[in-house]
Formats: structure tokens, sequence, C-alpha cells
């Protein structure tokens, strides 16, 4: 999974893959430079992607590649604390596994064990055009 990573906008934004399985994701993502907003703390957005990144690679592991494609359909985000530096740790969990759509949790914590974000990921399940 990792491989998947390179040359994508998860790998710019440093997050690396701990957990991948079709019933939880965890990943990470640096407090750093990449992701912060002007002010200096992590950027919603960054945080949103880590979201959308986790529950993605979750939807993925539960279809066939070779006959179904994922893509987002909807993400909305509770930023409840916010961090300067450090890392951060998506845990993404299913909510339901459908057969046209999924729809994914995602909480965001702080190295400390805070709550940062809380997510919930639509995504599409669309079969591959042959």
């Amino acid at each position: 999974m990792e491989e998947m990573l390179k040359n994508t906008l998860m790998g710019t934004l440093g997050m690396e893959i701990l957990t991948a399985e079709p019933d939880e994701v965890v990943m990470t993502m640096p407090v750093d430079a990449r992701t912060h907003q002007p002010m200096g703390f992590l950027h919603g957005g960054a945080t949103v992607a880590l979201a959308e990144s986790a529950a993605s690679i979750g939807a993925f592991l539960n279809v066939d590649p070779k006959e179904k494609q994922i893509f987002g359909i909807e993400i909305n985000a509770n930023h409840l604390k916010s961090v300067r530096e450090g890392t951060v740790t998506g845990t993404a969990i299913p909510v339901h596994i459908g057969k046209n759509t999924m729809v994914w949790q995602i909480t965001i914590e702080s190295e400390a064990g805070d709550t940062i974000s809380i997510s919930r990921c639509t995504i599409g399940v669309i079969p591959v055009k042959k």
C-alpha cells in the first residue's frame, strides 16, 4: 500500500499507513510546514485530506479493483482542537459497506490523544469501464 502513496497528495503531505484492513485504516501525517496554515496551526484542509485518504484506502480494500473503482462523493469535518507540531493519526472505520456506496467515520487525534477532528466520508463504488 505504501507504494500507492508515492507521487500523490498523500506522499507530498507525508502521510504514512500504519494499518490497512477492510474494517480499519490507520494513517499518520506530520504537522509541519507542509500541513500548516499561515498562522502555524494544522490546516483544516490537510486534516480533511488525511480523513478522505484513510476512508478511500479502506473502501479500496473492500472492492475487487479489477471490477470496481472508488471515488469520494462527500466529506464533512468538525475540527475540535488544533495542534502546531508533532504527528496526527487518523483512524477510519466503516459505518456502511454497500454495493454502490460506503460511509466511513474518521477520527483524527494528536500525539497526546486529543481528538482534533471527526469526519464522515461517503465513497462511491463504480464499475470499471472495460
